[in-house]
């Protein structure tokens, strides 16, 4: 089943795909350019943690010329750098190089702890599709990515929807998706899951051993090779096969 969170008449809704439009939990059918697209996440009663990983495909290490790492490269981005598929994320006045990430998202469904790798899949809730952009001026390492990079307002959409975990793994997993981002029409990224260097089992299972993952926290599990700049203007889409297309504008 897929999911969705709009605003629409005023008020928030959760949605589900209906030939071609959004049935609304109230059973309305609406279009769907009539709604306003936030993250496919319900709200949770304290700080959500998002987990974000760099380096995870060797492919893409390769391309920024750094050895693949031997332990996974982590770092922690706020819940406000969150938002919606159509959604629009401003490009600073001045930089000269940001890029998309296109990136298979994790969406935790129980309360995770000490989890083994043969068990991590019954702590998924279901998965989505981040773009996590970064912009490089502001980059000082690329292996611990400071807060300019990372964690600005509206510099990673999610969505557009939350896929239940049973139908993405009844379809053979989530380590065999493919992904791409087309920029303008434009195909520029390739790639697919089963390319990570730590895969999502393994990281369910490594940060379980030294945290708790709660219900609704995210891991985002890094990107292919293909990163482009983009300008404003430009109409960024970051497709997972089984997942869904999300549509994204630089302004």
């Amino acid at each position: 089943m897929k999911n969705a969170r709009v605003a629409y008449a005023g008020a928030l809704h959760t949605a589900m795909e209906r030939d071609g439009q959004l049935l609304l939990a109230d059973g309305r059918l609406v279009a769907l350019e009539a709604v306003v697209w936030l993250p496919p996440l319900q709200p949770v009663t304290r700080a959500r943690t998002i987990l974000a990983l760099g380096l995870n495909y060797a492919d893409h290490a390769k391309e920024l010329e750094f050895k693949a790492p031997e332990e996974p490269l982590v770092f922690i981005k706020g819940e406000g750098a969150l938002i919606g598929h159509r959604a629009f994320t401003p490009r600073p006045p001045g930089v000269t190089f940001m890029h998309y990430e296109c990136e298979l998202t994790v969406v935790i469904g129980k309360t995770a702890r000490h989890v083994k790798r043969c068990d991590a899949y019954d702590f998924i809730a279901g998965y989505t599709v981040a773009n996590d952009y970064a912009i490089r001026d502001y980059l000082e390492n690329w292996y611990r990515p400071n807060l300019r990079v990372k964690n600005r307002d509206a510099c990673t959409p999610i969505g557009p929807w939350l896929v239940d975990a049973a139908d993405v793994h009844a379809a053979g997993g989530p380590m065999n998706l493919a992904l791409q981002t087309t920029v303008n029409g434009k195909l520029t990224q390739s790639g697919n899951t089963r390319d990570m260097i730590f895969d999502v089992p393994f990281l369910i299972e490594y940060f379980s051993s030294f945290m708790t993952l709660q219900p609704g926290d995210l891991i985002l599990t890094g990107t292919p090779d293909g990163v482009v700049d983009c300008r404003a203007g430009d109409a960024v889409v970051t497709e997972i096969q089984a997942i869904g297309a999300l549509h994204n504008t630089i302004q």
